[in-house]
C-alpha cells in the first residue's frame, strides 16, 4: 500500500461523535459548504453528501489517495453532482471505524466510501448502510460483504506474482524474510495468502522470519533490522509494500551487505534505490495499488446514484514494474514517499464502472 493535506476538523465532528458514542471521531474535511461555483439548479438536481471512512490516514499512500480523491470531488462539485465530502479517520481502530460508519448512517449520507480495517468486522454496519438506501463503495482494503460495491486489485494475485518471481529468482531454494503489513488488515492478509500458496510449492525456500509492520518507513526499518540481525544470511526478501521494501533495501545498503532480491511496490524511495543499484546487480519486481482506486470508487458511487448499473466487483489490473521498464516509473524529482502512477483516463474509468 501507501502516499497518499488535510485541512482541519470541521464543526460537524462533535455531533457525529455524539451520535456514534465515541470520544475521538477524527473527521477531516474538504470544504463542505454547498457547491460554490455550481449552479443552484444543478445542486438541487443531485445533492450528494459523501463520506470516506478510512482505517487510517498516516501512510503516505493514504495521503496521496486523499489528495487525488479531493481533486475528483472538486470536479464533481463543479459539475453539480456532489455537495459535500468528509473524511473519517479511524486511526487504526476498527471499532471506531464501525462507529463512524453508523454515525454517517444516522446523518443520512448519500454515499459512503470505505477503506476497510477488517475484511469482516465492518460488514454489519456496511450492510445497515445499504439497507438504509446509502450507496456504499469499498476500495483498496475490501470487506467481504457482497452487498457493497467493491473496487480493488486482486490482492492474492499481487502476493502470488511477487512470490513466484522471487522463488524463480532464487532457483527454488534459499532463506527469505517476509515483510507483511499490519496483522488483520485485509490487504496484507490477502497478499500473504497469495504468496504463501506459492511458497508451499517450493519446499527448499525457508521463511526464517515473518514480520508485520505498518506501511511506513521508520517502523518497517526497525522491524526489518531486527529480523535481519537474527538472520543475516538470507537470500531474498518477500515484501508486499513499498515502504517495507525500501526499509529492507535501505538496511542492506547502509550495512554494506549483499543486495539480495527484494520484491516491491511503486514507492518512489524504493524505485530510486533500485535504479541506483541496478549496475551492482540488484533486481526486483514491483507492482502498484493505484491511488486512482479511490477515484474509480467515487465515480462508481455517483454513477450508481444516477441509475447506472455498476458492477458489484470492479477489478483493476495490476501493473508490473520490472528491471526493463523501471525508468518509466521512477521519478527522481519527486519525494521518496510518493507513489508514481499515471492517472487512469476517464474513458477507462467509465468502462470499468459500466457507463
Amino acid at each position: 500500500m501507501n502516499t497518499r493535506s488535510v485541512r482541519g476538523v470541521v464543526a460537524v465532528a462533535a455531533s457525529l461523535c455524539a451520535l456514534a458514542g465515541i470520544t475521538a471521531c477524527n473527521v477531516e474535511s474538504d470544504s463542505d459548504t454547498a457547491k460554490s461555483g455550481a449552479s443552484a439548479s444543478a445542486a438541487a438536481a443531485k445533492d450528494l453528501k459523501v463520506g470516506w471512512s478510512t482505517i487510517y490516514l498516516t501512510p503516505s499512500w493514504m495521503q496521496q489517495t486523499l489528495r487525488m480523491l479531493k481533486a475528483d470531488v472538486d470536479k464533481l462539485k463543479a459539475a453539480g453532482k456532489v455537495s459535500s465530502f468528509k473524511t473519517f479517520n479511524a486511526n487504526g481502530d476498527t471499532s471506531q471505524q464501525i462507529s463512524q460508519i453508523r454515525a454517517m448512517i444516522q446523518q443520512k449520507y448519500d454515499v459512503i466510501l470505505v477503506d476497510a480495517g477488517s475484511s469482516t468486522a465492518l460488514n454489519p454496519a456496511l450492510e445497515q448502510a445499504v439497507a438504509a438506501g446509502i450507496t456504499v463503495v469499498a476500495f483498496d482494503s475490501l470487506p467481504t460483504s457482497k452487498k457493497v460495491i467493491r473496487v480493488g486489485t486482486d490482492q492474492k494475485a499481487w502476493g502470488s506474482m511477487m512470490a513466484e518471481w522471487l522463488a524463480k529468482k532464487l532457483n527454488g531454494k534459499g532463506s527469505i524474510i517476509a515483510m507483511n503489513g499490519p496483522a488483520g488488515v485485509a490487504v496484507s492478509e490477502d497478499r500473504w495468502s497469495g504468496a504463501e500458496t506459492v511458497f508451499k510449492k517450493y519446499p527448499d525456500i525457508k521463511i526464517v522470519s515473518n514480520v508485520h509492520s505498518e506501511y511506513n518507513l521508520a517502523p518497517a526499518a526497525q522491524a526489518f533490522a531486527s529480523a535481519y540481525s537474527a538472520n543475516p544470511t538470507i537470500d531474498g526478501v518477500f515484501s508486499q509494500g513499498g515502504a517495507l521494501s525500501a526499509a529492507a533495501l535501505q538496511t542492506l545498503i547502509k550495512q554494506d551487505k549483499k543486495l539480495v532480491p527484494v520484491t516491491g511496490e511503486n514507492y518512489n524511495g524504493f524505485l530510486k534505490m533500485w535504479q541506483s543499484k541496478q549496475k551492482k546487480g540488484f533486481s526486483s519486481l514491483a507492482t502498484a495499488q493505484p491511488n486512482y482506486l479511490a477515484v474509480i470508487a467515487m465515480e462508481a458511487a455517483v454513477a450508481k446514484e444516477e441509475g447506472v448499473s455498476v458492477p458489484q466487483d470492479i477489478t483493476v489490473p495490476l501493473p508490473e514494474i520490472t528491471d526493463d521498464n523501471l525508468s518509466e516509473y521512477v521519478k527522481t524529482d519527486q519525494p521518496d514517499d510518493s507513489y508514481p502512477i499515471n492517472e487512469l483516463p476517464q474513458s477507462e474509468i467509465d468502462k470499468l464502472i459500466g457507463k
